[in-house]
């Protein structure tokens, strides 16, 4: 257990000061009680009652200033917090890569048909982010637990120029910062409200999907780093075979209106950013906290995301218990007026 605000537990030297009080007043009664001659009158007025309970409001009021002295502390404690009470940001890669055929048909289509699957089987409680990126990165649907938005906007993906795999990070980051005041968004000269501690997690996580490296804007690795200092976890899919070859699309895709069809040609010598970068993937998951899968296929791809709820049903967070702290109190106080209005004022 951790407190933020320590300098209040030194309310709670009031206790040790209130029993010393106590057990002084409890002396000096006794005192006075010898001056009697006549023991037989005295044990006769005495309120018939086991002796105890005339001490019990006294410790009840203890305790309820005891809890309400550590709920002052906020004390923390850590604890394993489903998925499902949190968000998944989905990160999907739409550059022109994508249209690639190593995965039938394309790399597109069969990502495409791998997230609606993932989005239908979630928690319907499970709110759901998708951050597209190719030249740049954008926000597609916000956090959400509306899956027909986040299956239009899946089936309304088209392809773009660039792999920016550093700014879908941030952009992903950014969108957890708005639904999580415990995360800081990632703009120039913003910092972490407050520092985690190793260990310890955002209970949003990132799905990062890509099949190419980064080409240009900020690293991926500076921005695993930025996400690191937030506690958000990475989780990057490389998706694709080692050999890409032809590159085909379809109009809808391309963002193209008329007839069905597709366009397409072979990927010449460019291939070097045709495949997943996985070097760099893997420092991300390594550097955030997440984990790195590699897809090579429709298949596998399927089987990393059905398996993903699984790898990450629980993340462990700090979750403050100050409010527990003050009902107890409140039940140890209505306690003690009891206690002392049935045993104190009613023999």
């Amino acid at each position: 257990m951790t407190v933020l605000w320590p300098v209040a537990l030194l309310a709670l030297l009031v206790v040790p000061a209130a029993i010393a009080y106590y057990v002084w007043l409890e002396r000096r009664r006794r005192r006075q009680a010898v001056r009697f001659t006549d023991l037989a009158l005295v044990r006769a007025a005495a309120p018939r009652r086991p002796p105890w309970k005339r001490h019990v409001p006294f410790g009840l009021l203890l305790t309820a200033i005891a809890l309400l002295a550590l709920a002052a502390a906020r004390p923390q404690v850590s604890a394993e917090i489903p998925v499902a009470r949190s968000a998944v940001i989905m990160a999907l890669d739409v550059s022109g890569s994508m249209c690639a055929t190593d995965v039938e048909p394309n790399r597109m289509a069969a990502a495409q048909d791998a997230v609606r699957d993932f989005i239908t089987k979630q928690d319907s409680s499970t709110r759901i982010g998708l951050v597209v990126f190719s030249g740049f990165a954008q926000v597609a649907v916000a956090p959400t637990q509306d899956r027909e938005a986040l299956l239009r906007a899946v089936d309304g993906l088209t392809i773009g120029r660039g792999t920016t795999i550093g700014a879908a990070i941030l952009k992903a980051v950014d969108t957890i910062a708005e639904i999580d005041a415990n995360v800081a968004p990632t703009g120039s000269g913003v910092t972490p409200l407050r520092p985690r501690e190793p260990g310890t997690y955002a209970p949003e996580i990132v799905v990062l999907l890509t099949d190419g490296a980064n080409t240009r804007g900020i690293s991926p690795q500076e921005a695993a780093e930025a996400a690191a200092e937030r506690g958000v976890r990475v989780y990057p899919i490389g998706f694709g075979t080692r050999n890409p070859t032809s590159m085909m699309c379809t109009p809808a895709q391309l963002g193209a209106n008329g007839s069905d069809g597709w366009f397409g040609g072979f990927t010449g010598g460019a291939g070097g950013y045709l495949v997943a970068d996985e070097t760099t993937l893997r420092q991300v998951a390594e550097t955030t906290g997440g984990e790195y899968f590699a897809a090579g296929d429709a298949g596998e791809l399927q089987n990393v995301l059905d398996d993903l709820p699984q790898t990450v049903a629980t993340q462990r967070e700090d979750v403050e218990v100050s409010a527990f702290l003050v009902g107890a109190a409140v039940l140890a106080l209505l306690g003690a007026v009891w206690a002392a209005a049935r045993w104190t004022a009613f023999p």
